[in-house]
């Protein structure tokens, strides 16, 4: 009895063993202050880490899914004189056909006021569709001082050519003389609107500057109607020919009509002998600007006016023979330069005097890579690296396949008490 009442009483008493209070954990605050910190500073390293990366991997990825079009090698090539407009071909009205098995005959025509009249009219039509396409005016920006030391900006200015479109770049031929001097440079087209230029490539001896426009940057107003110039030929076919100077001849924006009177002069240039296409037409000081055949092919770069302002005949450096220096320019390429002024052996000095065929050295550049290396006046060049020499063409032709600073093995001949003997000397190119 007394159990089962124990028994019953059991519920309303307190069992201690399993009776606990809970009582929160103290809070460390060093440890709390600790992790708070640690985490903070992670979260800043890997944002670190993940922001090079992004920074690292952009280019990469941004390459792999959009690439930026490389310009594309320029090439520049003369078109066939054959294609040359003839002065007759412009008094031809456009309806009229001949058929194509039709006997020739001559007959003696008398020209007309009118024809004269038409005649100029057309060549002004190709001079002005030249300028517009391929034409520009390129101002080059200088700071001077004047009495009172002030600064102002001094402007210069010159006719630019279009030669090429790289696909990311339009490439400007231009007047090294100014180029050189100028803090900042802009092209205008024949609208009106201009835009940056940078400096592609420089060349002293020929005088000729590339300059760079980006295709973005022009207006597609503008870009659409943009055209590089087309090469023609400058040899010995333009003589008595009509040309048409374009750019500034005279000092201003202008066209010229005349006729080429000479083509066998030379300009004896460092390195590179050039032929002058001499013309009847008068030029004045600051001139520049190119030559045009009737199909409006370019067949010279003017030389540009004296310096004593008297006016002069007009002449031009024949493009056949700068074609490959403006090429290099176009694509960046710096040009090397030994320093020797020269010429060919001709054909019958070689059979009478013995004198070897090659680039005759006519005279040497003081201080020149050339006269370092022992290079004199009279020496014969046949040699060039691996390319043999039989001209003085050859010889500039073979130094524009190579680049400044390059050591090269130079192959001469040299007049001894025995004749001619050969010699081999080590230039290095400037």
């Amino acid at each position: 009895m007394e159990d089962n009442r124990q028994n019953q009483e059991l519920p309303n008493q307190d069992i201690e063993f399993i009776k606990e209070k809970v009582k929160e954990r103290p809070l460390n605050r060093k440890k709390l202050v600790k992790r708070t910190l640690l985490t903070a500073s992670m979260a800043v390293v890997f944002g670190l880490i993940a922001c090079l990366t992004f920074l690292v991997l952009e280019p990469v990825f941004s390459n792999l899914l959009y690439p930026e079009e490389e310009p594309q090698m320029v090439e520049l090539k003369e078109e066939d004189i054959e294609d040359e407009m003839r002065p007759e071909d412009m008094l031809l009205e456009e309806t009229e056909t001949v058929p194509e098995e039709s006997q020739t005959v001559i007959e003696k025509v008398p020209l007309e006021i009118s024809d004269y009249q038409k005649l100029y009219r057309n060549l002004y039509t190709v001079a002005k569709g030249f300028s517009e396409r391929s034409l520009v005016t390129v101002t080059g920006a200088v700071s001077d001082v004047d009495w009172f030391d002030n600064t102002y900006e001094n402007e210069g200015q010159s006719a630019g050519l279009l030669v090429a479109d790289n696909g990311k770049e339009f490439l400007v031929l231009a007047d090294n003389r100014m180029v050189q001097k100028a803090e900042s440079l802009e092209v205008t087209f024949s609208d009106g609107s201009t835009v940056e230029a940078q400096i592609k490539g420089t060349d002293e001896e020929t005088g000729l500057a590339v300059l760079s426009i980006l295709r973005e940057g022009i207006p597609e107003s503008i870009k659409k109607n943009l055209k590089p110039a087309v090469v023609g030929s400058s040899g010995i076919g333009l003589l008595a020919s009509p040309v048409i100077a374009v750019g500034r001849p005279q000092g201003t924006e202008t066209v010229v009509f005349g006729m080429v009177t000479s083509t066998d002069s030379i300009e004896n240039l460092t390195d590179h002998n050039v032929h002058l296409l001499k013309t009847d037409m008068t030029e004045m000081q600051n001139s520049g600007g190119v030559l045009l055949n009737l199909s409006g092919q370019v067949v010279g770069i003017l030389k540009g006016g004296t310096e004593d302002c008297r006016p002069g005949a007009m002449s031009a450096y024949g493009i056949t023979d700068l074609i490959a220096t403006i090429g290099k320019l176009s694509n960046g390429q710096e040009i090397a330069h030994m320093g020797i002024n020269g010429t060919d052996v001709p054909e019958a000095v070689h059979l009478e005097k013995n004198v070897p065929q090659g680039a005759y050295v006519t005279g040497i550049v003081m201080d020149s890579s050339a006269m370092k290396a022992g290079i004199q006046s009279g020496d014969v060049i046949v040699k060039l690296q691996d390319s043999e020499i039989s001209s003085f063409k050859e010889y500039h032709a073979a130094l524009l396949e190579l680049t400044p600073g390059m050591t090269v093995s130079v192959t001469i001949m040299r007049q001894g008490q025995d004749g001619y003997q050969e010699m081999q000397v080590d230039v290095i190119l400037e």
